[in-house]
Order: structure tokens, then sequence, then C-alpha cells
């Protein structure tokens, strides 16, 4: 990865967060005061601290963010809710399923893009500052959860009634 395309990696990734955390919210408010209220907002505020990080990477290597690329992935989460069609019903619960599939793989994406920047830390300074360890061991618990609660909503959506 060269060093001008570095941004373009890091602004890709928090143009996927800025859709992420669309979807997140919506999803704590359509499960406010059911337990999976707590879950997402667990979830989103991880998300928020890795969106912090990116924010940080890019504005050490003199960059800014892409309003584009924000916009661009807060019209493609908007886009995604009439496709997920998310319901309260505990019966109904497909949309949940592709919601928690799309989380799955983005936190997954995320963790690729800690270890691709671990990597590169070596020829760039810039990267060097942060503890990607921890980065992608928090990413890899991120996905673990998401993808628990991806199988148990998958059990009762494809179980029988």
């Amino acid at each position: 990865m060269s060093k001008e395309q570095l941004p373009v990696y890091l602004k890709d990734h928090l143009a996927g967060s800025v859709a992420a955390l669309e979807l997140v919210n919506h999803l704590i408010e359509t499960y406010k005061g059911k337990p999976l209220e707590e879950f997402f907002q667990n979830l989103r505020d991880e998300i928020d601290a890795d969106q912090d990080t990116l924010q940080d990477l890019i504005e050490k290597l003199g960059e800014q963010e892409s309003a584009v690329r924000k916009a661009g992935a807060w019209v493609a989460e908007k886009v995604s809710r009439a496709k997920i069609r998310l319901s309260d019903s505990e019966k109904n619960q497909l949309g949940l399923l592709h919601a928690l599939e799309g989380l799955v793989l983005g936190i997954t994406g995320k963790r690729a893009l800690w270890t691709a920047l671990a990597g590169a830390a070596d020829a760039v300074p810039e990267l060097r500052e942060l503890d990607y360890a921890r980065l992608q061991k928090r990413a890899a618990e991120q996905c673990d959860r998401v993808e628990a609660k991806r199988l148990e909503v998958a059990r009762e959506v494809f179980g029988p009634d």
C-alpha cells in the first residue's frame, strides 16, 4: 500500500463505520426496552471508539474525512433498511438476521483493516502508535458476539414454529 493510497483505504473504512453506526442506531431504536437494546448499545460504543481511532489516524496523515464517502455510506445504510425491514415481532426476525450478517461482514473487514495496518506499520511511521493487538482483539470479540447473536436469531427464524 503506497502512502498515497493509505488515506483512501482509511476513508473507505471510515465510511463503512458510518454505515455500521447508522444501522446499529436503528437497531437500538427498534429494540428499545428489549434485551437487544443493551447488546446493540455496547456494540455502538465500541464501533464509536474504533471510528475515533480511524479519524485520528486520518488527521495524523494530514488528511480530512471524505464527506462524499460518509454521505454515500449514510445513503447506503438507508437503502439497506428497505431490504432489512426490521420487525419488533419476536417471531419475524429475518430482517434482524440480515442486519447481524451485515455487521459480521463489516466487523470482519475492520479486523482485516487493523491487520493490514499492523503489517504496514514498519514502513509508515504514522501507523506505529496504535495498539493493533488490542484493536484486533476487540474486533474479534465483537465479531464473536455478533456471530453468536446471528446464530441464535437464525435458529429462531428457521426453527420450528
